[in-house]
């Protein structure tokens, strides 16, 4: 059981408006030989900046000398069904459709750590929302708020997956909330078998034929073979949360808090108007968006490969002109050009 202090704790950030908080300790990852084989293997994709700190995420105590505890914590976001796609649409993924996660998400673990240092000055507390190296994910599982899936994300059992996850390293010595929770999967495969490029194998992912990585991280040409299987998606993909049978509406998940940052602020973006996008037009529409990491370049380029499935389903002269026009342009951004050219061939 929870100690006092523990609880007061998790009672503190549930006051700032988080769906699930919990305490786990500060140890070393039980995956360090996994995650150092799956690096070796490549399954990271362009993700360079995985390979560095690398010691730092097997540890947190590598973070901050003398950490004892990670105070673990999850914003919960949308997940109900999308209605049927218009002509030029394009799918993003959920918890890209309202709010920055990174700044909602700070802006309250930094309030936190400082009312915790208030009360504790000899104490350290570094709040941490996926730019520093932590292991959010299995911190999370080990402080008993929700257990791992499949499809490595953390599943809160009978609401989903649909969640956000932050942390606070400190040295404050806090007993765990609980422990960690029974495998949620059984022997479902839905994720494995849903993946369209086969990148999920039984709780890992190969981020290099994931379509996030493809059309957020991935900053380079996309094969042409994954073309067909990125669809709609120009930016992430929700596909193996929505497969996912602890994802499917129950009264006690369409009865989960929702926080309000995260209200969708668009669901779909036309692909006709992102493929005329200059850099004012795509920062105006990702102002306050965790869809700024995509660059001009990529999101166009992503545009251009929804554009190509969208014409393999339906002729449309409109879209089909726009890619020939910007094939024959010399002055085109040439990963743009070079995947118009790559989605044209294919329609030949």
């Amino acid at each position: 059981m929870a100690t006092p202090e523990t609880n007061a704790v998790i009672d503190l950030c549930r006051s700032h408006g988080f769906a699930l908080a919990g305490v786990a300790p500060a140890a070393r990852s039980i995956h360090d030989s996994t995650f150092v084989q799956w690096l070796s293997d490549g399954k990271h994709g362009e993700m360079d900046w995985m390979n560095r700190h690398v010691d730092i995420r097997l540890d947190p105590t590598e973070l901050i000398e003398g950490a004892t505890s990670v105070i673990c914590v999850a914003d919960r976001y949308g997940g109900l069904e999308d209605p049927p796609l218009e002509p030029y649409d394009s799918r993003i993924a959920r918890y890209a459709r309202g709010n920055d996660y990174h700044r909602v998400m700070k802006r309250r673990l930094h309030k936190i750590c400082d009312e915790l240092a208030g009360q504790n000055p000899n104490e350290i507390f570094r709040a941490c929302v996926d730019t520093v190296p932590l292991f959010e994910r299995e911190l999370a599982a080990k402080s008993g708020i929700g257990a791992i899936g499949k499809h490595t994300l953390l599943i809160d059992q009978g609401v989903g997956s649909w969640l956000l996850l932050g942390a606070i390293v400190t040295t404050m010595e806090l007993e765990p909330h609980r422990g960690e929770l029974p495998d949620p999967c059984g022997t479902c495969t839905r994720c494995i078998d849903a993946c369209p490029t086969k990148a999920i194998t039984p709780w890992e992912v190969d981020a290099s034929k994931c379509i996030s990585y493809l059309t957020i991280e991935h900053r380079s040409e996309i094969d042409s073979s994954y073309f067909p299987a990125i669809d709609h998606w120009i930016f992430g993909c929700d596909i193996c949360q929505e497969v996912c049978p602890h994802n499917q509406p129950t009264d006690r998940s369409v009865a989960a808090p929702v926080h309000e940052e995260y209200k969708e602020r668009f669901r779909t973006l036309n692909v006709l108007e992102v493929l005329d996008w200059d850099d004012q037009a795509r920062q105006d529409a990702f102002q306050g968006s965790s869809m700024k990491r995509a660059k001009l370049s990529m999101i166009r380029r992503n545009a251009v490969i929804v554009a190509g499935n969208i014409l393999a389903r339906k002729s449309d002269p409109d879209l089909l002109k726009k890619l020939q026009e910007i094939q024959m342009n010399e002055d085109e951004d040439p990963l743009v050009r070079s995947t118009a050219q790559a989605v044209l061939h294919a329609h030949r």
